[in-house]
C-alpha cells in the first residue's frame, strides 16, 4: 500500500525546531529541501511540516514541552545523512547560503564524498555521494559473526 501523506517506506526522521517557519525557509534555501505540506499553527506558527530532498523525506515539528532542539538542549542528539546526486554542488550552495560548515568536503576511507554542516537550530547534517565501492573490511570494520 502507498500513502501519499507518508511517502517513505524505510525511515521517516522527525526533527524539532524552535521556530518551524524559520527552519522551513532556511532548509529550503540553504539545503534545497522541498516543502511537501505544513499543518496546525493557530498562532501563525506551523506545528509540523513534511519536507524532502530527492527520495529523502522527513517530518519537522515545533519544540514544545518534552521536545527540544539541540540549540535549546545545548548539545546534539543525532546526526542525519542525506545522499545527494552532486555533493560538490550541494556543498557550494550550502556554503554560499551561510551554512555553518563543520566538516569540509572530502572522501572518506569507506568510499563516500561528503561534508558536514550544522543548521540554525544545531542539528548536525552530513551530505554525501557514493564515490567508490569499498567493502567494510577494507577500511577496518568488522562484521558480526565474521
Amino acid at each position: 500500500m502507498r500513502n501519499r501523506s507518508v511517502p517513505t517506506d524505510t525511515l521517516l526522521a522527525h526533527i524539532t525546531y524552535q521556530n518551524l517557519a524559520d527552519a522551513l525557509a532556511w532548509l529550503t534555501t540553504t539545503f534545497g529541501f522541498i516543502e511537501h505540506y505544513r499543518y496546525g499553527g493557530s498562532d501563525g506558527q506551523p506545528d509540523g511540516a513534511q519536507v524532502h530532498l530527492g527520495d529523502g523525506w522527513m517530518m519537522l515539528n515545533r519544540a514544545e514541552a518534552g521536545r527540544a532542539s539541540p540549540a535549546q538542549l545545548g548539545y546534539g542528539t543525532q546526526s542525519l545523512t542525506v545522499f545527494v546526486d552532486d555533493v560538490d554542488a550541494h556543498f557550494a550552495r550550502a556554503k554560499a547560503a551561510g551554512a555553518k560548515i563543520v566538516e569540509e568536503i572530502h572522501e572518506t576511507a569507506y568510499g563516500e564524498r561528503q561534508y558536514g554542516a550544522v543548521d540554525l537550530d544545531g542539528h548536525s547534517w552530513l551530505f554525501s555521494t557514493h564515490a567508490r565501492d569499498v567493502g567494510p573490511g577494507e577500511w577496518g570494520a568488522t562484521m558480526p559473526g565474521g
